[in-house]
């Protein structure tokens, strides 16, 4: 069932109040990727539980295994059935056509990411092409989402050490955040500070000062991607600071499917995936609350 113009801008304008009470309360929103809807139920239901605020994500990858409008349904029926406050944004959309279809499809929030395709984009082109989508969410009123240059690591369980050297040169600066956001009109940036994706041996060390300078020069809100395998407190910090939302994926991915496993290995002769769906859902959720308890979003739905 497709939406209204009305009914999306209507959600579109729920969003936007967020994001402003996330700044006066300072609080932030955790952005949760699914890739099936077992995660997403986990989602719903820590939301409910706590009575969280909560955005649910998809990136390219998991638009073209679950649909986009399937997607908007989906959301849209678990929102309903849980009584919750969630909200739908578009992951590091490598592409601007992909992106203008979130939107017509009453994505709330779309995050345009040029190098994420191509990481050699150059300025000009990541300006140009983030400029034509914020243009074209003016008539729904879709929060855009962006960055200047490529985000470091990928959404997945990573052997490798973290090397903090090479990562500090593609770090956020106020200046060039405040350059960006003036030239693309964006209303989210998405800074760097230390915060890149996926997990690794080690836990993520996060630039809370540099994050202060930078939210000092921008009057947009400021996301941070890559917040698997980061200690609490620097989401607890963040939150004080400045950072409306937050994004989880591969804590959430990990927990999924090392719970499976460890449920097939204790069921061998059970086929029917229903019932051993249960264990999954409960340890995904458990990520998903104790991360929206760091981010102090606990209590703060709005239904």
């Amino acid at each position: 069932m497709g939406l209204t113009i009305s009914d999306i801008r209507r959600n579109i304008t729920h969003a936007r109040h967020l994001m402003q009470r996330t700044r006066a309360q300072h609080f932030a929103v955790g952005a949760f990727n699914i890739d099936n809807q077992e995660t997403l139920i986990a989602v719903a239901r820590a939301a409910q539980k706590l009575q969280s605020p909560v955005l649910v994500e998809v990136s390219d990858a998991e638009v073209k295994a679950m649909g986009l409008e399937n997607v908007r349904d989906l959301v849209d029926n678990y929102k309903a059935e849980y009584g919750i406050e969630m909200y739908l944004n578009l992951d590091h959309g490598p592409t601007v056509e992909g992106c203008k279809r979130a939107i017509d499809a009453g994505y709330e929030f779309v995050h345009i990411d040029i190098s994420q395709a191509n990481h050699d984009a150059s300025d000009e082109e990541i300006i140009a092409k983030t400029r034509e989508v914020v243009e074209y969410a003016k008539f729904t009123g879709a929060l855009v989402e962006a960055e200047p240059h490529y985000f470091w690591g990928s959404s997945n369980v990573h052997t490798e050490a973290i090397d903090y050297e090479e990562i500090k040169k593609t770090f956020s600066t106020p200046e060039g955040a405040r350059d960006f956001v003036e030239a693309t009109g964006i209303d989210t940036f998405a800074a760097a500070i230390g915060n890149l994706h996926g997990l690794y041996p080690v836990p993520k060390v996060l630039d809370l000062e540099l994050l202060a300078r930078i939210r000092e020069a921008l009057h947009c809100q400021i996301s941070l991607h890559g917040g698997s395998g980061t200690p609490l407190h620097y989401f607890k910090a963040a939150a004080k600071i400045g950072v409306s939302k937050i994004n989880i994926n591969s804590d959430m991915r990990y927990a999924f499917r090392t719970t499976l496993e460890k449920t097939l290995r204790e069921n061998p002769n059970e086929y029917a995936i229903v019932k051993l769906m249960p264990p999954v859902y409960m340890a995904v959720q458990e990520v998903v609350e104790t991360k929206i308890q760091a981010f102090g979003s606990a209590g703060k739905a709005v239904v």
